[in-house]
């Protein structure tokens, strides 16, 4: 059979992972495996690592179309590795059909190593511990409970000066692995948010919520999984894009004072919600920029487990030319410029202080973005609507999607990270494993 080979470049996770699993069987009860299917197509994965040093974790897609056909609706796969190991996995219907689209599993292989996997099929599907998840939550009214959703449209009529009153949980979707969380403020601002994690646990699904099913912020306060730490302000935050052209940065969206939206209608939908990975996507409508010019915006933050980052990628349509994104780096918290990295194929923006709320704790943070399209960074003005950021430019190609990375680092999170050097060393292996190329085969 005709070979089909993908090239993954993508962060490696730098701790192990689980093989947690059980299955569910409705008519014969948990624990009960049914025979499995026997389709036609393809059913083994090679996998090469092509650096001279170990990968740990790394994220591997499979599209349906390299499988082949003949894989029935309602089957789901089992994944073995060499020794006949169950391998987690997940199905993702990524374009949103009611069919999946990508099978997505995580590779550990050693120096120059080649793995195979066995994929086989079955009618019943395996339940995995989760490990990576989105929380989004909203309501219709002050008065309403918050209800669990899995998209929203956001139009500008909805925004807080004018309603008075918050419609989302967190402010907007919050996206987590078993070592971080971001999220993502949905109400008109746009931001990104850190929340650091003191247990490899998911957070509680209460997180925002009060007893009686309000709104509340009631992530402030230190607790056993840990708190919201990262001081925004009128800043992106962590990871947030934007333009920067005719000398001016542009933010998409508004800050929490504004009555006036630029955005004539944002939406949000969960592509993916573990056990493996949590995805996002974000679609800015008809997007006025304070230059007048009017933008298509598309971004979609991903997580997996192991790491303490997130990775994003986001396109625009009608660029004209002259502009360039503009990432940002908070710093609302501390005054140090931040430091640079070229390391390999990737450019690191860094800070490290005590940057969280009231400097309590120490925090490290970084953007990794692509050296190819590194232009230079800058410091935001102190005033306006995005400021209290630094930012890296980046070049901007009209409908050309640039995929980089959010980095953040607390000291409660991993005693490495008590230190600069700790940090550092984490962004460096961080960034080794991005740099590392697998080489994967369908047949």
């Amino acid at each position: 059979m005709k070979k089909m080979l993908t090239y993954l470049r993508y962060p490696l996770l730098l701790l192990g992972f689980t093989n947690c699993a059980f299955w569910l069987d409705k008519d014969k009860g948990s624990g009960s495996l049914q025979a499995q299917e026997t389709v036609a197509g393809k059913n083994l994965i090679t996998v090469t690592n092509t650096a001279n040093y170990a990968i740990y974790n790394k994220p591997c897609t499979i599209f349906r179309k390299q499988l082949g056909g003949g894989i029935a609706k309602g089957l789901f796969p089992l994944i073995t590795d060499h020794k006949g190991q169950l391998v987690p996995a997940q199905l993702i219907d990524a374009d949103g059909n009611g069919e999946w689209d990508e099978l997505f599993f995580l590779v550990n292989a050693q120096a120059k190593a080649t793995l195979q996997y066995k994929v086989s099929w079955q009618r019943l599907a395996i339940q995995f511990a989760t490990q990576a998840r989105v929380r989004f939550g909203k309501r219709d009214s002050k008065d309403a409970p918050v209800k669990s959703a899995v998209e929203a449209v956001f139009y500008p009529n909805m925004l807080q000066k004018l309603t008075g009153f918050e419609p989302y949980q967190t402010d907007g979707p919050t996206w987590e692995n078993d070592k971080v969380a971001f999220r993502h403020y949905f109400d008109g601002r746009n931001a990104k948010d850190l929340f650091g994690k003191r247990t490899n646990n998911m957070s509680p699904d209460s997180v925002g919520i009060a007893a009686n099913g309000q709104v509340e912020d009631n992530y402030h306060i230190l607790k056993d999984w840990g708190r919201d730490i990262l001081p925004v302000a009128n800043s992106v935050g962590l990871g947030g894009v934007g333009l920067w052209y005719q000398q001016q940065l542009h933010r998409i969206g508004v800050t929490a004072a504004d009555s006036v939206h630029n955005v004539a209608a944002t939406t949000l939908k969960v592509v993916a919600s573990g056990p493996l990975q949590a995805r996002l996507q974000m679609k800015y409508k008809n997007w006025l920029s304070a230059g007048g010019r009017t933008y298509q915006v598309q971004e979609t933050p991903t997580i997996w487990p192991g790491m303490y980052a997130y990775q994003n990628m986001v396109r625009a349509q009608a660029l004209q030319g002259d502009e360039s994104w503009a990432i940002g780096l908070p710093k609302v918290a501390t005054n140090k410029q931040p430091t640079v990295l070229k390391l390999g194929k990737w450019v690191v923006l860094y800070t490290y202080d005590a940057q969280t709320f009231n400097k309590e704790y120490l925090l490290g943070m970084a953007i990794v973005v692509p050296a190819a399209l590194y232009q230079s960074w800058a410091k935001a003005p102190d005033n306006g609507s995005f400021s209290n950021t630094y930012f890296a430019k980046l070049k901007a190609q009209n409908d050309t999607p640039i995929t980089y990375y959010a980095v953040g680092c607390w000291e409660l999170a991993n005693p490495a990270f008590k230190t600069e050097d700790g940090f550092v060393n984490y962004l460096n292996s961080f960034v080794e494993q991005l740099n590392a190329t697998v080489r994967v085969v369908v047949k």
